[in-house]
């Protein structure tokens, strides 16, 4: 069957508030004055999955529920003026809102404004068969409707991946992302034991695939009952921000394994978008694009190849 999508994104579209903060934690203060200022833009997590896709050369196409609003206007234009492909389910409750806060390190605290979902959010069961039965793959961002769509999204024969965050491996609202999907993201930050996590995500559901991001440290890839770890790579201009890294290395990886690379190198082609998204300010919406990526990569490699070969023999021969 023919498809004109390659990958579906579902859920994770909204508007975040940018206040950068002289340090975090923020100290108690009555106020404090903000440089270089507060701004309010487009782009949460499935906006940046989109965003990195359709800038790496996939044919991508992006679902949720958005309000009519300013920050749903604002949400629109982003998809518009990037080429985008956007269905837009209408959200009585508003678009989603957060505000991050950003220290000068890039470290970001995100504060997410709870009152723009709730139980009763649906995708329209037609809108999600259609869209699934044009994609090759779906990106499920775990926001409240997109919950009750991986039962379609199984029933449509599509694989699945999802970003679990910053999951504790506890709380039970993660669970049925973490066993539909044939391919889970998650970050290491809340787990105390992160190769059990992972573990327990391929044993108990359907991945073949998880891959656990550690900032700086690199990432943890488990593939074929084996937990390898995949070395960071240098940023290539000073880190400015760290939001949306985890959304660009899964955009990246998602690249590798749709075109059936090794997952070595999958997680290669994360790593670099990740500490690509690390240079771009919060304030702004920029992704890495095919060429640049695959030539960091194979630049990436290329070193690690080197530092991993024996050194050559200088000593003298002995007759």
């Amino acid at each position: 069957m023919s498809t004109d999508i390659d990958v579906l994104v579902l859920g994770g579209a909204g508007v975040d508030t940018i206040v950068h903060v002289p340090e975090l934690p923020l100290p108690f203060a009555d106020s404090h004055m903000i440089r270089p200022g507060i701004k309010t833009r487009a782009g949460q997590s499935g906006d940046f999955v989109a965003l990195g896709l359709t800038a790496l050369g996939l044919r991508t196409h992006h679902l949720d529920m958005i309000g009519d609003d300013h920050e749903g206007d604002l949400v629109r234009a982003l998809h518009r003026d990037r080429g985008i492909p956007l269905t837009a389910v209408p959200q009585p409750a508003g678009t989603k809102r957060a505000v991050n806060l950003v220290g000068p390190d890039g470290r970001r605290l995100s504060l997410y404004d709870a009152t723009r979902s709730g139980e009763s959010d649906r995708f329209p069961e037609a809108t999600v068969r259609e869209l699934a039965a044009a994609s090759r793959h779906a990106h499920v961002v775990i926001t409240q409707p997109c919950a009750h769509a991986l039962p379609l999204l199984r029933e449509a024969g599509v694989t699945l991946s999802t970003d679990l965050h910053d999951w504790d491996g506890v709380d039970p609202y993660h669970e049925s992302f973490a066993l539909a999907a044939d391919l889970v993201f998650l970050s290491t930050t809340a787990l105390a034991d992160p190769e059990r996590t992972m573990r327990e995500i391929a044993a108990r559901g359907r991945a073949r695939i998880v891959v656990a991001t550690a900032g700086a440290e690199g990432a943890y890839l488990l593939t074929d009952d084996a937990v390898t770890h995949v070395p960071a790579v240098d940023p290539p201009a000073p880190v400015v921000d760290s939001n949306g890294a985890g959304d660009a290395f899964a955009s990246a990886f998602l690249l590798g394994w749709l075109n059936g690379e090794d997952p070595q190198r999958c997680a290669r082609y994360g790593s670099v978008a990740g500490a690509h998204a690390c240079t771009v300010p919060s304030t702004r919406t920029e992704a890495i694009g095919r060429s640049e990526l695959l030539a960091r990569a194979a630049e990436s490699e290329s070193a690690a190849l080197a530092l991993a070969a024996p050194e050559e023999d200088s000593s003298p021969v002995t007759p």
